[in-house]
């Protein structure tokens, strides 16, 4: 508990400018952002979520067999509730019943899962739904020891960044070339998650060292849910980041009217330099943002209470480093990456690497030799 509230406490600090920049915009509350019903009788909680107001949580309770209940109990406990409200009716299903019923066979055998069993659903709690701004869609937990605790490609401290969020690193500092990496080669993301920006793996769980290996368990068909639920409830739209095939994949059957869908090859290290460095998405994103709610409602993706913030910071035309110059060094990079860091990939890689073989064989072919060549 003092764990989650040390980081929530964190959080807040480091989105302290983003904040600021809110109480100068008066038309960009989270009520116009979201276009949630205007508050009845004094009750804000309705125009922060509708479903909060009609959802009880302890007559649904009740109304599950026991059953359920015991099945149960990890969403009762942990899945937030304006999460909850909406998904009520997913987690009685025969789908997921059997999902859970795998999941303690799994707990029963004495295999260990990651992420620990608190945090699989750190991402609602640490995003509810009524805040949801950004969604970034992710593949397979970490299966090693003090990587995953439920938000996609995020890590908690010591453990460096893997391959993947580095490259995500630096397609930020390429929209924003005074971003800064966090310290010590950090890599939570909670800050992210606090400012709007739901970290949703495909699968929430993945048996230890062996990746994919609750694939096709039920997890997808849950989170696809989750997925929809956003695109639906959060009707005034909200940005979708989706790299690599699985992703976009993800997000196929978002209305792009009324939703701003990004989609690109995934920051593995075997693919990012195939445009994922230039793709800009963290600048469109915020540009998409701005345009539609005003510039109080961007995101803040500064992680290092030290650095500048990232957000209004245009390329400086005085640099010597010219586009050409920086895509030949994230080439480089990319390369080393790819040669140097493959015992080091995670689920999220091997996933991309099995996309890549069915969808995009005869571009990935011509990426190795560039690689091999340099």
């Amino acid at each position: 508990m003092a764990t989650s509230t040390s980081l929530k406490r964190n959080a807040n600090h480091l989105s302290a400018t983003a904040v600021n920049s809110k109480k100068s915009k008066t038309n960009s509350s989270i009520t116009s952002f979201f276009g949630a019903p205007k508050p009845k009788n004094g009750d804000s909680n309705r125009a922060m979520s509708s479903s909060s107001s009609t959802f009880n949580k302890e007559k649904w309770v009740a109304s599950l067999t026991p059953e359920q209940k015991d099945l149960l109990q990890l969403e009762i406990d942990t899945l937030d509730e304006s999460w909850l409200a909406q998904l009520k009716d997913e987690v009685t299903t025969p789908e997921f019943l059997a999902l859970k019923r795998f999941l303690k066979q799994e707990k029963k055998s004495g295999v260990k899962i990651f992420p620990p069993e608190n945090e699989i659903y750190s991402w609602s709690r640490h995003t509810p739904l009524h805040k949801v701004k950004v969604v970034i869609v992710g593949q397979d937990p970490y299966h090693n020891h003090n990587q995953a605790h439920g938000l996609a490609f995020s890590v908690r401290p010591p453990t460096p960044a893997p391959p993947s969020l580095v490259n995500i690193y630096k397609g930020i500092k390429n929209d924003y070339p005074y971003f800064q990496a966090p310290p010590n080669k950090g890599g939570l993301l909670t800050p992210w998650a606090e400012r709007g920006v739901l970290l949703l793996n495909t699968c929430l769980t993945v048996r230890a060292h062996q990746a994919n290996s609750h694939s096709g368990k039920g997890w997808e068909r849950f989170t696809q849910k989750a997925i929809d639920i956003v695109a639906r409830v959060r009707r005034n739209g909200v940005v979708f980041l989706a790299w690599g095939t699985p992703a976009g994949k993800r997000v196929s059957g978002i209305n792009k009217e009324k939703h701003c869908v990004l989609q690109s090859v995934h920051p593995s290290p075997l693919s990012a330099s195939r445009g994922f460095f230039t793709c800009g998405h963290f600048k469109k994103c915020n540009d998409w943002l701005s345009e539609r709610y005003g510039a109080g409602e961007i995101i803040d993706w500064s992680l290092s209470p030290a650095s500048k913030n990232a957000l209004p910071i245009e390329k400086n035309p005085s640099s010597s480093d010219t586009p050409t110059v920086q895509r030949k060094e994230q080439k480089l990079d990319a390369a080393k990456a790819a040669k140097t860091a493959v015992d080091e990939f995670e689920g999220d890689d091997i996933d991309v690497l099995e996309a890549f073989a069915a969808t995009e064989k005869a571009e990935e072919k011509g990426s190795k030799v560039e690689i091999e060549t340099k």
